[in-house]
């Protein structure tokens, strides 16, 4: 495994350097291997940096496995994520293969996931607090926060707004005060 890694290397920290250098929490220029959301990030890249390069499962899935329990998280290797994005508590997080936007916040217990086999798109700057989920056909607009434990199921959002759960399954859209966006990243 060893050469494999060391011919990708490079590139996945490369990569996990972009995403942390963009965090406003994290201090730019400083990967610290025992930040486990840093850390969940790089092993994430790293399996994504080798399905790209050499399409070589074995490794990937291994590294795959690795950040699965050690993170908690099931974000498989061949997911396309954003270039930059943030893991606030990576404990629970499920993704499906989806459209991802950059500037993606996740917190625990935050899934994406497909519904019969369509699959969400993700606008840019979405923030999902714990507890939330986008399933399906759904289409979230950039700026989109949405709320702890809203399921956002099938559904559309404006973009640029708070959503909340409301009666009988409906979504509530109130416009954002501010972009999210700002909030957790340099941009």
């Amino acid at each position: 495994m060893r050469p494999v890694i060391e011919r990708n290397l490079d590139e996945a920290l490369a990569r996990t350097a972009r995403c942390i250098d963009a965090v406003k929490m994290w201090k730019p220029g400083s990967f610290n291997y025992l930040h486990s959301s840093q850390y969940c990030q790089y092993l994430y890249y790293l399996a994504n940096t080798i399905w790209r390069n050499e399409r070589d499962a074995q490794h990937c899935t291994r590294l795959f496995l690795l950040n699965k329990a050690l993170n908690g998280i099931d974000l498989f290797y061949e997911i396309e994520m954003p270039e930059v994005f943030f893991i606030g508590h990576s404990v629970g997080i499920v993704l499906a293969k989806a459209t991802y936007g950059n500037y993606l916040v996740l917190y625990q217990n935050s899934t994406v996931g497909k519904n019969h086999g369509v699959a969400p798109v993700i606008g840019e700057g979405v923030v999902m607090y714990p507890n939330s989920a986008i399933i399906g056909r759904s289409r979230v607009g950039a700026g989109s926060v949405i709320s702890q434990g809203v399921g956002v199921i099938n559904r559309d959002t404006p973009g640029d707004c708070l959503v909340f759960a409301g009666h009988g399954g409906e979504l509530v859209c109130k416009p954002a005060p501010q972009p999210a966006l700002e909030e957790y990243f340099r941009v």
